[in-house]
């Protein structure tokens, strides 16, 4: 199919826009490909160092004729989704012995769970780690001692952070390797009906643990669609997982066999091999788009609307909020995963999942299908699925027809033709919001606001009755500048009772909401951001404020928000306290949201 209008459009603004960065990027990586593999450029006495501990590795590594690999692990056990990767370096080391390799642990890089931190200060940290993560991936690669590495990633910050690091070492292969989802638990609107009933007080804090703990219960990552999961789309769709990688149940034979093969791809796409395949070839603006696409067609995290553009920006690659507004439009919703959906992502998997969603797009011409991917040239490859037979693993043809329509559709068919996410602009500034899972009957809201300045507070206002008529409910100062751009998901189950109450609500903050967020309407990243002296903090309580999700604005009716004086808020309490201390220079550095809210790229 010739490649869709819309999409080609977007791509080419966006290789116009970065011609210049992406040229001194190519040319960057371009000179480290020229200086021949890495090792040979070190000094006798850096190579004993490095090697030290290898043992009976020693002498291949000496010689240098054999791919030499290096892992960066996000393992931990507070993390769910990478509990598994406790095991992983084991059994990549067993996979490079068979291939002929070696391999070591680079070394390791944060990961929090934004699932503990949701609503605490450490939440505070949570977007700023992702640019940490970067850091610490530099750290682990530039002892320039690999041919390959494998990126061990899943959950929120940990892959962007791990894309701007594998892209800032462009001229190095990278495979990503993901651990896979949690067996399924409690059904999600069992789990959204006792959070609700608890926020009312119907029901006891016993009755919410045992709900919450039904639901997230054993290793692998949460199984709803939220950012860790879209994540995991996302490298599939961008060619940086092997094909069918990404939602394989963690402990079985099938996520063994795909991490082993990982290791034999990694290894044969070295500058050793013949198929050299460099990260910083694989994530250009093809890469990009197609991910973007598959977030749109998939209902995806909001949060990727923060991380696509600074990951992109590590490889020269620019991107705009108008280009995912752009293919949103172009894009059909295919997927029906909670929060849009009752499914979880393995039932999703089981529909057909990404195998079938990526042979549709590109039938629909909706996919750059000559993408370079880690498997090979275009995006084929991503329409098989990985099977274990009698010889080992194999690849088979994927799903031709969805198997629960409830869940995944074809694209001539989808739950609605267009993607949902949806630029707002206006006098307010500028942000998204995310419409998939939000009633066609409240994409317009107009109400009187009610300004807040914690999440804390809104929930207080909550329990004191207060929010008795619609209501735009708007939580400033909530940017990366002042307080690090928490998730305020702590704030849809109370959202969500005064809708279901019979109320008007919409929320319109400067900062995120979690990709677990849903049918409340939300105008999130709205910048310039309150701390920086932007719209929001000219709202004054019972403005009229309208957003409309269909035209795509967002704005004060008022005729006079332009000569007021902004608010300064009192930003101390966001200074101090669970390490917000050491985080201070990157409040002060940290880039707008619109452009990623990064702090080193």
């Amino acid at each position: 199919m010739p490649l869709h209008p819309i999409v080609a459009r977007v791509t080419d603004r966006i290789r116009a826009r970065s011609e210049g960065p992406r040229a001194t990027y190519l040319e960057r990586m371009a000179q480290a490909v020229s200086s021949g593999p890495v090792r040979a450029h070190l000094s006798c006495g850096n190579q004993a160092h490095a090697y030290a501990a290898m043992g009976p590795d020693k002498a291949a590594l000496v010689l240098a004729k054999a791919p030499h690999l290096g892992i960066v692990t996000s393992y931990n056990d507070m993390l769910s989704a990478h509990q598994p990767f406790e095991r992983f370096p084991d059994l990549i080391r067993k996979a490079a012995t068979k291939a002929g390799v070696t391999v070591q642990v680079a070394g390791g890089v944060p990961a929090m769970c934004d699932g503990v931190t949701q609503g605490q200060p450490g939440m505070e940290l949570s977007l700023f780690s992702r640019d940490v993560i970067a850091l610490a991936a530099g750290v682990a690669m530039s002892h320039n001692c690999f041919d390959a590495a494998l990126y061990l990633g899943v959950c929120d910050k940990i892959v962007p952070g791990l894309i701007m690091a594998a892209a800032t070492f462009g001229h190095v292969p990278a495979v990503f390797v993901p651990a896979g989802p949690m067996t399924s638990g409690i059904p999600n609107d069992e789990k959204s009906r006792v959070r609700n009933a608890y926020a009312e007080g119907r029901a006891s804090r016993e009755e919410l643990m045992a709900a919450e703990m039904a639901s997230y219960h054993g290793p692998g990552t949460c199984t709803f669609y939220g950012t860790a999961n879209t994540n995991q789309m996302l490298m599939e769709v961008m060619g940086l997982h092997l094909p069918g990688a990404s939602f394989v149940n963690p402990g079985t034979p099938l996520r063994d066999a795909l991490t082993e093969a990982a290791v034999e791809r990694a290894a044969a796409i070295t500058a050793l091999g013949n198929d050299f395949r460099p990260a910083g070839e694989i994530l250009d603006g093809r890469a990009y788009v197609n991910g973007i696409v598959g977030l749109m067609a998939t209902g995806g995290s909001t949060n990727l609307v923060l991380h696509l553009p600074a990951m992109a920006r590590a490889s020269g690659v620019i991107l705009d909020l108008q280009d995912f507004a752009d293919l949103s439009e172009a894009v059909p919703l295919m997927a029906k995963v909670y929060p849009n959906g009752l499914a979880d992502v393995n039932h999703f998997h089981a529909a057909g999942g990404l195998q079938f969603l990526i042979g549709e797009l590109l039938d629909a011409g909706l996919l750059h299908p000559d993408a370079k991917t880690v498997a090979g040239d275009g995006l084929a490859a991503y329409c098989q699925e990985p099977v274990l037979t009698d010889k080992g693993l194999r690849w088979r043809d994927g799903p031709k027809t969805s198997l629960n329509d409830r869940i995944v559709r074809p694209a001539a068919g989808p739950f609605a033709a267009h993607g949902g996410l949806k630029l707002l602009t206006g006098n307010l500034g500028r942000g998204v919001i995310k419409v998939s899972a939000v009633a066609p009957d409240r994409h317009i809201i107009e109400a009187p606001v009610r300004i807040f300045h914690s999440q804390e507070s809104v929930k207080a206002a909550f329990r004191a009755g207060e929010f008795t008529t619609d209501t735009v409910v708007v939580v400033r100062f909530q940017g990366p500048q002042a307080n690090g751009m928490p998730e305020l998901h702590s704030l849809t189950p109370t959202l969500s009772v005064l809708q279901d109450r019979g109320l008007k609500v919409a929320l319109v903050t400067d900062g995120r909401m979690s990709g677990a967020s849903g049918k409340v309407p939300a105008a999130i990243h709205v910048a310039p951001e309150a701390a920086a002296g932007g719209p929001l903090a000219r709202l004054r309580d019972g403005d009229i404020v309208r957003l409309d999700a269909v035209a795509g604005t967002l704005a004060a009716l008022v005729p006079d928000l332009d000569s007021r004086q902004p608010v300064v808020a009192d930003l101390a309490t966001n200074e101090h306290g669970i390490g917000r201390e050491l985080f201070a220079a990157f409040r002060r550095n940290v880039g707008a949201a619109d452009t990623g809210a990064a702090v080193v790229l």
